[in-house]
């Protein structure tokens, strides 16, 4: 089993940053891939970033592209999602997401407004 706690979340104005937390516990030496989404009010989840613990290799939705950074620090056993020129439309619920072996797990979701 994997435990997933974020934070970070909160009220920002349009260009504004925030930095999310993901702290992981448990088995985490089975975990493959860490990720993020978020959903926003109406619209299905979205896969945001991932990064894959063996290399370190990241991938990033079209739409945070240059503006969000997925990074780690292994000795917190925490991922990061560095969120710069944050704007209205990235308003929604941020999940982590831990892919170990066959099993996913998730956060319980820390909420980004961007609003002036």
């Amino acid at each position: 089993q994997v435990q997933l706690v974020e934070s970070g979340g909160g009220l920002v104005q349009p260009g504004g940053s925030l930095r999310l937390s993901c702290a992981a516990s448990g088995n985490i030496a089975r975990i493959s891939v860490m990720a993020w989404h978020r959903q926003a009010p109406g619209k299905q989840r979205e896969l945001v970033a991932t990064m894959v613990t063996s290399g370190g290799s990241t991938t990033y939705a079209d739409s945070v592209k240059g503006r969000f950074t997925i990074s780690r620090d292994n000795a917190k056993n925490t991922v990061y999602l560095q969120m710069n020129d944050l704007k209205p439309e990235d308003t929604a619920v941020y999940y982590c997401r831990a892919r170990a072996l066959t099993s996913g797990y998730w956060g319980q979701g820390t909420q980004v407004t961007v609003s002036s």
